[in-house]
């Protein structure tokens, strides 16, 4: 029987918890980028958003703004926190 420390992690968990940290990762630049104006005929950037957008369709119009950009930080914000928090409660859970 293996006995664990407090310190340690299971690999699942570290797993799910990178997961969870570049999803919400993905996320936040989405939203850089559109708050900054990126150019969306840049592949790279386009590519970013697609995905972040992608991830946040659940909370896309969840609490609708008049401008554009606001409801970009809002609701997915929203989505980043959403999936940062159930992912680490996961990530705790299968990690034990």
């Amino acid at each position: 029987m293996a006995y664990r420390t407090k310190g340690d992690t299971w690999p699942l968990g570290a797993a799910v918890m990178a997961l969870t940290g570049a999803i919400t990762l993905v996320i936040v630049i989405s939203i850089v980028l559109v708050l900054l104006g990126a150019n969306t005929h840049n592949t790279l950037a386009n590519g970013i958003h697609d995905l972040g957008a992608w991830f946040v369709t659940p909370f896309r119009n969840l609490f609708p703004q008049p401008n554009p950009k606001q409801n970009v930080l809002l609701n997915w914000g929203i989505g980043a926190v959403v999936y940062f928090v159930v992912g680490g409660t996961i990530a705790r859970l299968v990690g034990r």
